[in-house]
């Protein structure tokens, strides 16, 4: 007669598994990346209520609940966005060839980094030398930061087509 063995029950982790965002259908990652604009707006304007920001935006409030729960909270009966968020998202930064390449950011705080890097390099590309000053050596995610003013100059042309105000970088403050 064969010896039963008494298996104990898998326990499960209280903690939900969502897809991946780039899982998602094309038409969800586009109304989640709607809705980090919304959040990131009420980032820059405390005083920016959710109604306020998601009409602006063109999201529905239930998007941003369904899709960025986390990045809010509810005080006095009114949401109100967190400081910081750990939601993924894919923005794109000029290599040091001038090629767009895209940087997978894993918090609001690297996306907001990477909006700041592109303001300067604006900046730098309007005459103001000592703007990316503040970026040398710099690194986020996998991608090291371009700085150097001689590679600048050999990729301009490739930098006046890659719109540093892309739709896709546009609210990631």
């Amino acid at each position: 007669m064969a010896k039963r063995t008494i298996r104990e029950p898998k326990r499960r982790s209280n903690r939900k598994q969502g897809l991946s965002h780039t899982a998602l259908p094309m038409r969800s990652q586009l109304a989640r990346d709607r809705a980090l604009h919304v959040v990131a707006a009420m980032r820059k304007d405390p005083r920016l209520s959710l109604a306020r920001a998601a009409k602006l935006h063109g999201v529905k409030q239930e998007t941003i609940k369904k899709h960025l729960s986390s990045a809010l909270k509810k005080k006095n009966g009114k949401f109100q966005v967190t400081k910081s968020d750990r939601y993924r998202a894919t923005l794109y930064v000029p290599d040091a060839d001038g090629n767009s390449v895209a940087v997978n950011t894993r918090s609001s705080k690297e996306r907001e980094q990477l909006s700041r890097y592109l303001r300067d390099l604006g900046r730098y590309l309007r005459g103001n030398r000592e703007a990316l000053s503040t970026w040398e050596g710099k690194k986020i995610g996998d991608l090291v930061l371009v700085t150097d003013g001689r590679t600048l100059k050999a990729i301009e042309p490739a930098l006046s087509d890659f719109s540093l105000y892309r739709s896709l970088n546009g609210g990631a403050e």
